[in-house]
């Protein structure tokens, strides 16, 4: 009775296991089939793109502040004449004042990183601090460069761009590509005297995301030009799309 219940056992193994290879060779036929019968179809495959510009609703600024020598601004003045290292406190004090007379709140200030910096010549260190300061449009951002006493700023550029309807943009710009493809697929088979069918596939490549960041950098002692930010005013987004399309 055992040995007849282990042959049943085996028998129903051995049924299910051929079942599952004949499936398997029905779809590896049913495959081969069909991409036969789409490389005989005919078709076109384009790529269609589209490029939009969105002013930013938020702007990050980053400047670095490094505490510096009153000498260093004195004309001729060497490294051993250094002596009157002014506090990186002070230099961020005048900063913020500038920031609250444009109307720009302590909140929208964030504290990046704190460093040191090794002087070129002699034994002390220098003391840096990254602010990233939020605006809401360049406006305001020229009316601080415009305030701000560059001694004591190593650097500034733009961090980041912002909008928060981005996400509908990012759709526009893909429904955008994909109608120019459609419409570079018609008129070139229309110019081969066929019709433009159905849609057989659509890919979506990487989409390239365009914003400019570096906006000023230089040494303490220069001063920059509010024009500086006439070309970080938007946002730009670039969106490929390639679809295949039948020839009728």
């Amino acid at each position: 009775m055992g040995q007849v219940n282990s042959e049943t056992k085996y028998y129903y193994k051995f049924r299910d296991m051929r079942k599952l290879f004949l499936l398997a060779i029905v779809l590896c036929v049913w495959s081969v089939v069909a991409d036969a019968q789409e490389s005989e179809r005919r078709y076109i495959e384009v790529t269609g793109s589209s490029e939009i510009e969105v002013v930013p609703d938020e702007i990050h600024l980053l400047i670095q502040i490094k505490e510096y020598w009153k000498e260093e601004f004195v004309p001729k003045s060497k490294p051993e004449d250094y002596k009157t290292k002014v506090p990186l406190e002070w230099i961020e004090k005048d900063l913020r004042r500038v920031l609250s007379r444009a109307g720009i709140s302590d909140e929208a200030i964030r504290v990046q990183e704190i460093g040191d910096y090794w002087r070129q010549k002699g034994k002390e260190f220098l003391i840096g601090k990254q602010l990233d300061i939020r605006f809401t449009d360049f406006e305001k951002i020229n009316a601080v460069i415009k305030k701000i006493d560059t001694k004591g700023i190593e650097s500034m550029r733009i961090g980041e761009l912002k909008h928060k309807d981005l996400p509908n943009y990012r759709k526009q710009g893909k429904i955008e590509a994909l109608k120019a493809a459609r419409e570079k697929a018609s008129y070139l088979v229309e110019a081969m005297g066929q019709k433009l069918g159905e849609v057989i596939r659509i890919v979506e490549p990487a989409s390239s995301y365009v914003s400019p960041y570096s906006l000023y950098q230089a040494q303490s002692n220069v001063s920059m030009g509010t024009a500086a930010t006439e070309q970080y005013r938007v946002i730009k987004l670039r969106y490929e799309m390639t679809a295949r399309f039948a020839i009728e």
